[in-house]
């Protein structure tokens, strides 16, 4: 086996142990989302504007997107395919640029983002007790219970929504049913916004990290399959499809 036969079977492997971990990731967050979908019937997402934009829907939505890449990647490199590879390499690469771009939005609107996210947020208030908004006011309920915070800015934000100074149970601090009619109770006084900006902050190492190792797929990914594009394009040799 010749020098250049030995480094196009590196270069597949390489490919294909990295496609083989999008792979396991789409699957996993696939899984995630399909039982985040059962488990929670409509667990909704909590703005109004767009009402598809669940957390079951996103992660199932970013799950298989990353699956299908990572086999369109595995398949181009068992097969040495230069239409596969250079497909798998433009899909890695408009999902880096995609990511890049909405990086930058965020980062030079942060102010007006966050501020069109908590109006928004807030304008979801009104539709708590709706009868066809049960994912909506499941994930409410939820995110004020586990986090300990009520409202989006602070539990007054309620008063306004539902037009009269009664707060969701799950904002007493002693949970007992109809509690939150009891304007005498103690509710929790941070908003939930506020929670979750300390937590992001707080969590910021590890989002870190975690985007990094995202990058370093991606790119070892886009390296490897031009790499092994170029390869066979020297070698000269024919390829099945």
């Amino acid at each position: 086996m010749s020098h250049s036969e030995v480094s196009l079977c590196l270069i597949v492997r390489y490919l294909i142990d990295v496609c083989f971990s999008l792979q396991l990731c789409g699957c996993g967050l696939l899984g995630v989302g399909i039982w985040l979908s059962v488990s929670q019937g409509s667990f909704a997402t909590f703005s109004p504007s767009f009402p598809a934009l669940s957390a079951a829907n996103m992660v199932i939505a970013i799950g298989s997107i990353v699956m299908v890449t990572g086999f369109l990647g595995c398949l181009g490199a068992i097969k040495e395919n230069k239409c596969l590879l250079l497909s798998f390499f433009i899909v890695l690469l408009i999902i880096l640029l995609a990511e890049l771009i909405l990086l930058i939005l965020f980062f030079v609107y942060s102010d007006k983002v966050s501020e069109n996210a908590k109006q928004d947020l807030k304008d979801g208030l009104s539709l708590y007790n709706s009868d066809n908004n049960v994912g909506l006011r499941n994930a409410w309920n939820i995110i004020q219970a586990e986090w300990k915070c009520c409202g989006v800015i602070g539990y007054t934000d309620w008063h306004e929504a539902l037009k009269e100074k009664v707060v969701p149970d799950r904002c007493c601090q002693e949970h007992y049913q109809e509690c939150g009619r009891n304007s005498t109770n103690m509710f929790w006084t941070r908003g939930c916004y506020e929670k979750v900006e300390e937590w992001l902050e707080d969590n910021k190492h590890l989002l870190g990290t975690i985007g990094m190792c995202i990058l370093v797929v991606q790119l070892l990914g886009m390296a490897f399959s031009m790499t092994l594009f170029h390869q066979i394009h020297r070698s000269g040799k024919k390829y099945d499809a």
